[in-house]
């Protein structure tokens, strides 16, 4: 079924002169960590834009879900090209829904909440009868009457197009040539392990990308070398583990989250069943950032215990192992976390509607370039745990505020 797009109309986002910083000189990288979310991953695409124009080119990059195939295109694509790149894949996944829905609901007010709601849920609805172009099909017959132990039978949706997508926007062998650190994380079927791959170590294909998008029961699992694997969101959907096992450089990092841990108490199933959602797919990300700061903190108190030792003892076994542990390195972690508006709900994920997207993508871009405008954010933490975090998150009370009502929240390290 053809439907008529949108007209494409890039959105004017440029960083005033004023508020772009020099490239970072203080960190010996720039790390990118993007969340898994469906459709809500236009978001993660805005940040990186900001990120770019202002000489924020990230060093390593990992993603889960939808957080690996906007990694991707980051990693696979050069300097100049990663913009127009991602401005494509999202463009050919999204449609505008007023090409496919009743006169009567062109006319809507869309500011008004409610009625976005209802254009939302018709694009979401649409999304789960015919698929999204260029990405995945529903299949035409049900899972349980397709033949056991086929792709077919494990799953609602035909991924194939995606293969095509990805072969199209992605250079794989710029991937893995190591110019750029590249991880992303997925779930071993049978074991039900978290399975990180990293470019340091493994060919990526195409089909890395597949599996660490493949959400059940959507998707089916993907084969790579004979084992099967599922979105990696499944036990992590951020994948901050990857730096927390390499604190080995001074580090900005740029921590993307699609789902926001807070929220309001629920009211309705609807409300239930979005506050679910969100409390499952955030990944617990502070606490998680909160353990890599206790540890990291852990890490630089032992270094200095070890200088004041006696020589005769640092050469105890004790001593060597906790040697072995430390670091010295120091670290940025920078927060940006999408908020939902009012009008979105538990089909957020997978409402592809063309303006979402947009309101997504300028939704990154604005709060990145809101969180560059604190030049603290670029600047070694001079604390003795080393580490620095923060958070510029939008007021919780007013989820439809512009920047002006952003209330700027900074934690650093006790």
């Amino acid at each position: 079924m053809q439907h008529k797009r949108e007209k494409t109309v890039k959105p004017k986002l440029a960083l005033h002169s004023e508020q772009s910083p020099a490239h970072h000189s203080q960190f010996e990288r720039i790390t990118l960590l993007l969340q898994g979310g469906g459709a809500l991953g236009a978001y993660q695409a805005g940040v990186y834009q900001a990120l770019s124009e202002a000489g924020l080119e990230p060093d390593w990059v990992a993603g889960i879900s939808i957080g690996a195939i906007n990694a991707a295109i980051i990693a696979g694509n050069a300097p100049e090209q990663r913009v127009p790149k991602l401005r494509e894949f999202w463009e050919n996944a999204t449609q505008d829904i007023s090409s496919y829905t009743p006169a009567f609901f062109k006319s809507m007010v869309t500011r008004d909440d409610t009625k976005r709601q209802m254009m939302n849920t018709v694009s979401a609805i649409r999304t789960i009868m015919y698929g999204i172009p260029g990405f995945f099909n529903p299949r035409l017959l049900m899972p349980w009457l397709a033949p056991q132990a086929s792709a077919a039978a494990t799953s609602y949706c035909d991924v194939a197009p995606l293969k095509t997508t990805l072969e199209r926007l992605i250079d794989f062998d710029r991937i893995n040539n190591g110019e750029m650190r590249f991880n992303i994380g997925t779930v071993h079927v049978k074991s039900g392990n978290f399975i990180d791959f990293d470019n340091k170590k493994d060919t990526i294909t195409p089909e890395h990308i597949m599996a660490s998008g493949a959400l059940p029961p959507g998707f089916p699992p993907v084969e790579i070398a004979g084992e099967y694997y599922w979105d990696g969101g499944l036990v992590s959907n951020t994948p901050l583990q990857c730096v927390m096992d390499n604190a080995s450089q001074d580090t900005l990092v740029f921590q993307v989250d699609l789902w926001s841990a807070d929220g309001e108490f629920p009211q309705n199933m609807a409300d239930v069943l979005t506050r679910q959602k969100d409390i499952q797919y955030s990944s617990r990300t502070r606490a998680n950032t909160d353990r890599f700061k206790e540890q990291h903190k852990l890490r630089h108190a032992i270094v200095s215990l070890l200088e004041k030792l006696p020589a005769e003892l640092k050469q105890l076994p004790e001593a060597r192992l906790l040697s072995a542990n430390t670091c010295t390195k120091v670290y940025n972690i920078v927060h940006l976390i999408y908020h939902n508006k009012n009008y979105e709900g538990y089909s957020k994920d997978f409402e592809f509607s063309r303006r979402s997207m947009e309101d997504h993508w300028q939704s990154g871009y604005n709060d990145m370039v809101n969180t560059l405008k604190h030049p603290e954010v670029l600047e070694r933490p001079n604390n003795p745990e080393g580490i620095a975090i923060f958070d510029f998150s939008r007021d919780k009370g007013n989820k439809s505020a512009d920047l002006s009502a952003i209330q700027p929240r900074k934690h650093k390290a006790a």
